[in-house]
């Protein structure tokens, strides 16, 4: 079938994901001040991990049932 763009659109969106989780929670508190207190680092990071592992799933998903 050829390369499937899926694979590295959803490594991408994993890896940033979760540095994005990472980061809040790990990160200072201090700094949700302006936003309201509202971790926006954890608030955005798990949605983009969660596509990111869902594209690699299908990603693999397709290349299984080509071969």
């Amino acid at each position: 079938m050829g390369w499937d763009i899926r694979l590295p659109l959803g490594g991408l969106f994993a890896v940033l994901g979760i540095l994005l989780v990472g980061y809040g929670l790990l990160g200072s508190k201090d700094i949700y001040q302006r936003s309201l207190g509202i971790n926006i680092n954890l608030a955005w990071g798990m949605p983009m991990l969660v596509f990111g592992v869902v594209m690699i799933l299908l990603a693999r998903r397709a290349s299984r049932s080509t071969h």
